[in-house]
């Protein structure tokens, strides 16, 4: 039996302000899927220069942040600083760049093209969608470029302006939750939560990973170390979940062999398409397996 399915991790993906020197070596080492160093929001105004130059000075020493893919969150080049941000990392080695406020699809494809024009490369792009009108306009974001990987909803922002009051069950988000990820699923995006923001509370940081989970998101942004084990755990899959992917690809290739097209297992009828959710699984599990073994044995990113 094999898996024809190539799908990288982005269960967690850890948020670091990029002038805090101590938060920087403390991503090193950390068991993020991704880390997002941040130049926009974390960063105040004064300290903006700061998180440039301290980020240079910590990726050109070295970029071993383990098996952590590393992804640069800049200001809007439509702001004062989004600019200079792409210069600080013109030459950095870094897997992609996460443009904050998408809104359209021509600010998006205009991004990418300054983007390219000032690193010279075809760098990965990453996108958060994290207002009423981003939301709204979200197919035809994901649409715009194959160069899009993932999407990161920003709901805070997305809160605030939809003026709902911040509930447990998210009750007043999942509409907009819901349409960005059917956007991000038709275009193959990678689609990752909003951070949960109450670090005291481990049982509501528990409640909004598995409730991100089951809405269909591949993963998480995270705001504290602290949320990464348990935001981790509840994007892996469990051992049922691989027993069941294996089921169901061993009954559908003897389902083939017999000239059937589907297979039934515990009375219940496994269509084709269950084979695709049953290899992202097994290939995720592996994935995550891997990683933790390569630690062990000290392989490095």
């Amino acid at each position: 039996m094999e898996t024809t399915i190539n799908y990288r991790p982005r269960r967690t993906m850890l948020y670091v302000p990029t002038h805090v020197e101590r938060y920087m070596d403390k991503a090193r080492t950390l068991d993020a899927d991704s880390i997002v160093f941040d130049f926009q929001e974390s960063v105040p105004p004064e300290q903006k220069t700061a998180g440039r130059e301290l980020l240079r000075e910590k990726l050109i020493q070295s970029c071993d942040y383990q098996h952590s893919e590393l992804v640069v969150r800049i200001n809007s080049l439509q702001s004062e600083w989004g600019e200079d941000d792409l210069r600080a990392i013109a030459n950095l080695k870094i897997d992609a760049i996460m443009l904050p406020r998408i809104e359209s699809a021509q600010q998006l494809l205009e991004s990418i093209e300054r983007i390219d024009q000032i690193r010279g490369d075809t760098l990965d792009i990453m996108i958060n969608i994290e207002s009423p009108l981003g939301v709204l306009h979200a197919e035809e974001i994901c649409a715009a470029s194959e160069r899009v990987v993932a999407v990161v909803m920003g709901t805070t922002d997305l809160s605030n302006e939809l003026k709902i009051n911040q509930t447990k069950d998210r009750l007043g988000l999942l509409t907009s939750l819901s349409l960005v990820i059917l956007a991000a699923r038709a275009y193959k995006k990678c689609i990752i939560d909003g951070p949960h923001f109450d670090l005291k509370s481990v049982e509501a940081c528990e409640f909004s990973c598995r409730q991100a989970r089951d809405l269909g998101f591949d993963g998480k942004a995270v705001v504290h170390p602290i949320q990464l084990d348990y935001t981790n755990d509840a994007f892996t899959p469990k051992q049922a979940d691989i027993a069941r992917a294996k089921a169901i690809i061993e009954a559908i290739e003897q389902a083939n062999k017999e000239g059937r097209n589907v297979a039934v297992i515990d009375d219940r009828l496994i269509e084709p398409s269950l084979r695709e959710w049953a290899e992202r699984v097994i290939s995720l599990y592996n994935t995550v397996k891997a990683i933790g073994q390569n630690e062990l044995l000290g392989v490095v990113r």
